[in-house]
This record gives structure tokens, sequence and C-alpha cells, in this order.
């Protein structure tokens, strides 16, 4: 079985049902692109995995070299790298061993292809942050932004439709990370934000008003938001608030460090982000360190001694 075989099989058997389908099919066309699409399978060795990683690895984030402002455009991360490298190559090389048969009598070994990823950031917004993004959302995202900041929701799982929503059980069911099932609580906040969006589409919850027509399109009707378009606006909101260092994520980190701190629960907030294994959400255990520092101080001081006197009879404070 050849590369180009197992890509295709991958993508219209496993690739095209992932939440994020257009990044896989995009990261299988570069991977052909970057390899032999006639090479077989089982010639893909280390050295093939190791050439493959070191190429994607020199490529700049969004294709470019040079910003607007004449500086160098910064390289993909390390993550984006195992994503669609190592990972991808791995998947469908095991799709292609152990169901549709291909002999590949030696792997190449994973862990030695990918690239050291730093620490997860559990960054969380002050309030001027906080208030300088909600003042820099387009008006038609509002609801939506405001959806994701207070459910701390990935960002494809806050695209909801409305046969997700039971407003009888209160709960918004959908389809997450890994193809787990997510489960969020319609709490007042949430409510009053699907309320408002009554009316607007019959089967998507968020929409947008459409400023710029497409092909098909009209201007002034609403559409769903889509993954790209919730992208593109995070990104435009977050240069125009000017807060730096913030990613879309990070508001899942914000949702949840406010929430440890209200709760002081671990297993509260491990279901409310739907973490499977609580080992995830200890990370968040950071917030502890001020109560942490307060506690320490208090068992340092010495106690206050009790006034005594001296040889003259005179007390001393």
């Amino acid at each position: 079985m050849t590369l180009d075989i197992a890509a295709g099989r991958y993508w219209n058997e496993i690739g095209q049902h992932h939440k994020n389908s257009a990044t896989t099919f995009t990261d299988i066309q570069r991977l052909l692109e970057y390899l032999t699409p006639s090479i077989r399978m089982d010639a893909i060795t280390d050295d093939v995995v190791a050439s493959l990683v070191a190429r994607r690895r020199s490529d700049t984030k969004h294709g470019k070299k040079v910003r607007k402002d004449g500086k160098p455009v910064q390289l993909i991360a390390n993550a984006t790298v195992n994503r669609s490298t190592v990972i991808l190559i791995k998947s469908i090389m095991l799709a292609a061993r152990d169901i549709w048969g291909a002999a590949i009598p030696k792997m190449p070994r994973w862990k030695k292809h990918m690239l050291k990823e730093p620490k997860e950031n559990t960054r969380s917004l002050d309030t001027t942050e906080a208030v300088a993004l909600n003042g820099a959302v387009r008006n038609d995202y509002a609801l939506w932004f405001e959806f994701a900041r207070i459910t701390g929701l990935r960002r494809n799982e806050t695209l909801i439709r409305w046969s997700n929503v039971n407003v009888f059980a209160k709960r918004i069911t959908t389809i997450g990370k890994g193809g787990k099932e997510v489960s969020t609580p319609i709490t007042p906040a949430v409510d009053a934000i699907l309320k408002q969006c009554k009316g607007h589409h019959p089967e998507f919850v968020f929409t947008f008003i459409c400023q710029r027509p497409l092909e098909g399109q009209v201007r002034g009707q609403r559409y769903p938001i889509t993954p790209e378009g919730a992208k593109s606006q995070w990104r435009r909101l977050r240069a125009r608030s000017g807060v730096q260092n913030f990613r879309f994520h990070d508001l899942r980190h914000d949702m949840a460090t406010r929430l440890l701190r209200q709760t002081g629960n671990l297993k509260i907030v491990q279901r409310a982000l739907n973490h499977s294994d609580i080992k995830t959400t200890v990370k968040y255990a950071h917030v502890y360190d001020d109560e942490l520092t307060a506690a320490m101080i208090q068992i340092q001081t010495p106690p206050a001694l009790p006034p005594s006197e001296n040889d003259e009879g005179q007390k001393y404070a």
C-alpha cells in the first residue's frame, strides 16, 4: 500500500469526520506534498519521519515570511509540528496496518520524533483585560463571545446547534475533543444568551450579520458562525483590545481559575471542563499560591508575648 492510497482512505473513513476536518485535510495535502505520494507504507522509516519533521518545523505561521512591519514571521510551534506530521503519519500508518491489512513489519519510533512542547500556560484575565476584550467584540459576535467566556468551552464546542440544547434537562450536549460527549449546564446566564439568539437561525444558535457578502450571501442577513469565522474574529478582537499573550483557549483557563477560586473544589472544575482525568485539572491548582502564601505567613508569625515587668515594676508592651 502506498502513502497516497492510505492517505485517501484515511480521509474518507476517518479524517473527514474530525471536528477540525478542514485542518486534517490541509495536513494530509501537505504530507503528500512533503513526501513522495507513491512511497510504500513499509518504506516510511525513522529517517523519512525525521526529514519530514525537519522540513515542517522550518515553516512559518500562515506560510508568510515577513510581517507588514517588515519583521520576520515566527516559525510554527512545536505542538503544530507534532500534530501535523508525527501524529498524523502515525495515525495513517496504524490504520493501514491494523485496519486495512498493509504489511508494515517495523514502525518508526514515534516518541523519538516528537518535539518538546512547552508546559501549557494557565493564563487568566485581570479586570482591565476582561473589560478590554469585551469592549473589542463586534456586536453580532457578542453573544457567542460571552457564551464562550462564561462556559469555558473549546472554540469549536461553542458553535452549537439548537438540537444540542435540552431546555428541560437544562443541559447543552455536544461532541468535543477526541469524540467525547461534552455536557454544559444551562445556567441563568447561559439561558439569557440562548433566549436572545432565538429566531436568528433554525439550526445554529450563534450567527453573524453579513457585512462583506461571499458568493450566495446577502448583505445584512444572518449566517451561522463557522470555525474559521470564529478564529478570524477572535484574532481581530484581540488585536483591537490590546491584550497581549492571550489565546482563545485561555478563556477556558480563565473560567477554570475563577471557578476554582470560588469553590476551592478541583472535582467541580474537572466536571465543568469535561476532563476525563483529574490529573489534567490539577494544573489549575496554581490558584492556591496566594492562599498558601497567606497560610505560611500566618504560621510563621510568632505569637504575641504577654507583657512583662522590669525591676522597677514598669510593664513592657
